[in-house]
């Protein structure tokens, strides 16, 4: 089973504004994944797939594979799905390995454990897909969604659910188009903690992310 990664980024972010080449801790975001994904020694190499002019010229700079994305694919009036579709259709390969520049804290032997998995469990499941767990008070139209009112239980007791956080997925090309998504029919899900599973969406995450991948050392512990 060959696995390639397949890094998707765009230019026109809209809340957290370049944040894919923004500097980020005497680097970028893309870089940073790039980099760490060329130690990751399971896969058979990488693709970037951008829009954008400065995004690929940084990644041919880096010596990485890339696919020119039609505007449409990279706008905000397409939906995710034509986008999966559409990325996996220009894909050169068998397997994707899905993998998010705004995860900057996961670790490089997370995504090694990841592959490992997947390839031991591919005959039971057609995608992974980490995630982590949520132990909140969730409400949904003025309802509760995952406890009762009259029974409160304590935070750690809350029913196990899990967020998909997208930092990696792996799926068949043929099933990414099939599905029109990172997600299969039969996923697993592979649990990855809250720290790893930190994800860029938010102004205020760039600068949590930024804090915790120089000040906890995150460049020497991969």
């Amino acid at each position: 089973m060959k696995i390639k990664a397949l890094i998707a980024v765009r230019s026109g972010s809209q809340r957290v504004e370049n944040k894919n080449i923004r500097k980020f801790a005497d680097s970028n975001l893309l870089t940073i994944k790039i980099e760490q994904l060329k130690r990751i020694e399971l896969l058979e190499g990488i693709v970037v797939n951008s829009n954008c002019p400065e995004m690929i010229h940084i990644s041919k700079e880096l010596g990485v594979d890339t696919v020119k994305r039609d505007d449409y694919y990279a706008s905000n009036i397409v939906s995710m799905s034509d986008v999966y579709k559409n990325m996996a259709e220009n894909f050169p390969g068998e397997y994707i390995l899905y993998a998010n520049v705004t995860n900057p804290l996961m670790k490089d032997d997370t995504i090694r454990k990841a592959i490992t998995v997947f390839r031991q469990n591919a005959s039971e499941y057609d995608s992974l897909n980490s995630a982590h767990l949520i132990k909140e008070f969730l409400f949904f139209e003025n309802k509760p969604m995952n406890y009762d009112l009259l029974k409160q239980p304590r935070s750690q007791d809350l029913p196990d659910i899990y967020a998909l956080n997208f930092a990696v997925s792996i799926i068949s090309r043929e099933n990414m188009i099939k599905y029109k998504n990172v997600i299969g029919g039969r996923p697993y899900i592979f649990n990855v903690d809250y720290y790893e599973a930190t994800d860029i969406d938010h102004e205020i995450d760039f600068e949590i992310a930024e804090y915790l991948y120089i000040h906890r050392g995150h460049q020497n512990s991969l």
